[in-house]
């Protein structure tokens, strides 16, 4: 098991969209591509393998969590399932299953999370149980759902991330198994959304937005009173983000 990931630097400028085929409907809201699909892919190829090597011979239930889990969760399995294949001295049997959290309305965490679908969790009692995340935030809805999990004794419960956000309000939380360690900045694409837009975006990227095209595509009403030259280019957390989409909705 490792906890290392890749990390990226606040001051990262990722490549230029005009490298990239992005859909035209949002070649004004995104500022650039932050990690490209191959890197994905590579890096999902490792954490596969340490999962793979952890477990060894003992069957995993895959615990997706929806919606923004499933492109990483497909990729994962797939490679788990490759390994499968081509190491004869060990095999790890798959059970799949998914499950919704609610827990997030726009950017505030309410606190509570509810466990949507997915089979029994009962059904998990003296399992091994990997949970397929997309990003982890601050830690805060992954150690609730942890704790409703361990209710229903499994074997062992561990947790793989595409991405953890590096933020201030963090409590800390490293999952077992993380890809990408990102600034604390919008993140969209490859299945993550901002209120269910950008999900249809190119699986090949992940993309910061613009403060003042989120403002556009959430708030347009608004931008009459604010000059787009005192926003353009200007990227903010999402807390702060929120906070003036507030202000400005008053």
């Amino acid at each position: 098991m490792s906890k290392d990931c890749i990390k990226i630097a606040d001051d990262y400028t990722g490549y230029a969209l005009s490298n990239f085929c992005v859909p035209r409907h949002y070649e004004e809201d995104l500022e650039n591509v932050l990690i490209p699909w191959g890197l994905i892919q590579d890096r999902t190829e490792r954490l596969a393998r340490d999962i793979f090597q952890d477990i060894r011979d003992e069957p995993l239930t895959a615990l997706c969590v929806l919606k923004g889990g499933y492109r990483f969760y497909t990729d994962l399995l797939d490679k788990l399932t490759t390994l499968n294949r081509f190491h004869a001295s060990v095999s790890v049997q798959l059970h799949v299953d998914f499950i919704r959290l609610k827990s997030y309305e726009n950017d505030d965490s309410t606190g509570d999370i509810r466990v949507i679908g997915g089979d029994n969790l009962s059904n998990l009692r003296g399992h091994n149980v990997l949970v397929v995340e997309d990003i982890i935030d601050t830690g805060r809805t992954m150690s609730r759902l942890l704790a409703i999990l361990q209710k229903y004794e499994p074997k062992s419960v561990k947790v793989a991330s595409l991405l953890v956000k590096r933020r201030p309000d963090s409590t800390g939380y490293r999952p077992d198994y993380c890809g990408f360690e990102v600034p604390d900045k919008f993140v969209v694409g490859y299945a993550l959304d901002y209120n269910e837009y950008f999900r249809d975006l190119n699986v090949s990227m992940l993309c910061w937005i613009y403060y003042y095209t989120c403002l556009y595509s959430f708030a347009s009403f608004c931008l009459t009173e604010i000059p787009l030259s005192a926003l353009s280019g200007f990227l903010i957390s999402s807390d702060t983000f929120n906070s003036h989409l507030k202000l400005l909705l008053m």
